[in-house]
C-alpha cells in the first residue's frame, strides 16, 4: 500500500528580513508538514521571533517567499492562523469572557448563533472558568497565558504560532499548557512554538528547529543541540554578518 506524502502547510524560500543594515533572517529555506508541533529554538537574536512574526503576516520579508496552506497571499488565509504574542494582548480591565467576545467581533464570528457557547468552550479547553468575572488584570501570569492561548484558538485556526507561551509561568501551569498543546496538535492543528524552555517540550514536540544567526541550521527529532562552531555559523550566515558582534 502506497503511503501518502505529508502535505506541507508552511513553506518559506530564501526568506530575508533586513532591519536597516542588520539582517534578522538570512535566506531561510524550510518546509513544514501539517499536524505537527514544532519547537523553534536558538539564542537571543537568532531570528526566532522574526520568523514567527513573518509567518503570522505581522512582518513583511525584505525578500523571499512565504506560502501558508498553499497561498502566498496572507489575506486569503489569515483566518486559518492563530498568533499568541509574548505580551498577552488582552485588556486588563475586562473579564476573560468580555475579552474573547471583543476578539470574536474582530474575527468576524460574533454574529454566529453559537458564538457565546464557542467562547465558553474555548475558555474551558484551556482549563479556565468562563464564569470567572474578575478582570484579566487580576489573573495570575499562568492564567493570563492560558487566556491568551484561548484568544489564539477562538476562531479555530489550522495553524498556531506561539511566542514564548511559557514565559513567567510556574512549572505546573507550563506542564498543563504543554499537555493542552499536544492534545490540540493531535486534533490536526499545526503548532509552532518559540521558547527558551525547550525541556518542557521534550516528548511533546515532533521536531526541534534550531536557528543561529538568522538561519535554520538543524532540525532534530530529539532535544539535543547540534554542535556548531561560532566561526562556521558566521560563515553560513553570509557576508553581511562578518565584522558584526
Amino acid at each position: 500500500m502506497t503511503e501518502t506524502a505529508p502535505v506541507n502547510v508552511v513553506a518559506v524560500s530564501n526568506l530575508i528580513k533586513q532591519f536597516g543594515r542588520f539582517a534578522a533572517l538570512r535566506g531561510v529555506n524550510a518546509e513544514f508538514s501539517g499536524g505537527k508541533l514544532y519547537a523553534i529554538l536558538g539564542d537571543n537574536g537568532a531570528g526566532k521571533t522574526t520568523l514567527l512574526r513573518t509567518l503570522a503576516g505581522l512582518s513583511q520579508p525584505s525578500s523571499g517567499k512565504v506560502a501558508i496552506l498553499g497561498s502566498n497571499k496572507f489575506h486569503d488565509i489569515c483566518q486559518q492562523v492563530g498568533y499568541m504574542a509574548h505580551p498577552s494582548l488582552l485588556y486588563d480591565e475586562m473579564s476573560g469572557m468580555e475579552n474573547l467576545a471583543y476578539f470574536a467581533r474582530l474575527y468576524g464570528i460574533a454574529d454566529s448563533s453559537h458564538c457565546a457557547e464557542a467562547i465558553r468552550a474555548v475558555i474551558l479547553s484551556v482549563g479556565l472558568d468562563p464564569d470567572l468575572a474578575r478582570p484579566v488584570g487580576q489573573y495570575s501570569q499562568g492564567m493570563k497565558q492560558r487566556m491568551s492561548l484561548a484568544r489564539a484558538l477562538l476562531h479555530d485556526p489550522k495553524i498556531l504560532l506561539l511566542d514564548e507561551p511559557f514565559s513567567n509561568v510556574d512549572l505546573h501551569s507550563a506542564t498543563e499548557m504543554v499537555r493542552l498543546l499536544a492534545r490540540t496538535r493531535d486534533q490536526g492543528k499545526t503548532i509552532f512554538i518559540v521558547t527558551h524552555q525547550a525541556s518542557l517540550l521534550e516528548g511533546a514536540a515532533d521536531e526541534f528547529v534550531w536557528m543561529e544567526y538568522g538561519k535554520i541550521v538543524a532540525r532534530t527529532r530529539e532535544l539535543k543541540r547540534p554542535e556548531f562552531s561560532e566561526e562556521s555559523s558566521r560563515e553560513n550566515a553570509g557576508p553581511s554578518l562578518r565584522g558584526q558582534t
